[in-house]
């Protein structure tokens, strides 16, 4: 048997209910003042806007730029593509994911893998087989 996710001592169903101050009690200082300042910027609007829409059952697509915009209960179990610096990364919210940030779970750089040594490329290969 699963265990029911809980944010807080409260499950997502009661989140979804609660007013957003109510919500924003329940954050980190950060976070918690960030949602009580409001959202002003007209992108941050624009998303939750569009957030509301893909809730309400409307096909809509959520894509951002901004990766400062904390994740709300109404956005669990969206998915919202947020750019990393190059492309649209699709990101699946879930409810672990409540009350951080999107751009905490999309990467702008890549993880630096290193191959062997290609030849010519030091005095160290001069001994290592071809490939």
């Amino acid at each position: 048997m699963a265990r029911e996710f809980k944010f807080r001592g409260r499950t997502v169903d009661e989140l979804m209910q609660m007013p957003i101050e109510e919500f924003a009690k329940l954050l980190t200082s950060r976070a918690r003042r960030s949602i009580l300042r409001g959202y002003r910027d007209p992108q941050r609007k624009k998303l939750l806007k569009k957030v509301r829409l893909a809730r309400a059952g409307k096909k809509v697509k959520l894509r951002t730029h901004r990766r400062d915009i904390i994740i709300t209960p109404e956005m669990v179990g969206l998915t919202i593509e947020v750019y990393n610096g190059k492309e649209f990364v699709p990101l699946k919210i879930s409810e672990t994911m409540l009350g951080r940030y999107l751009g905490e779970f999309v990467f702008t750089r890549k993880r630096v893998v290193h191959s062997s040594p290609g030849v010519g490329a030091s005095r160290s290969t001069k001994h290592v087989g071809r490939k």
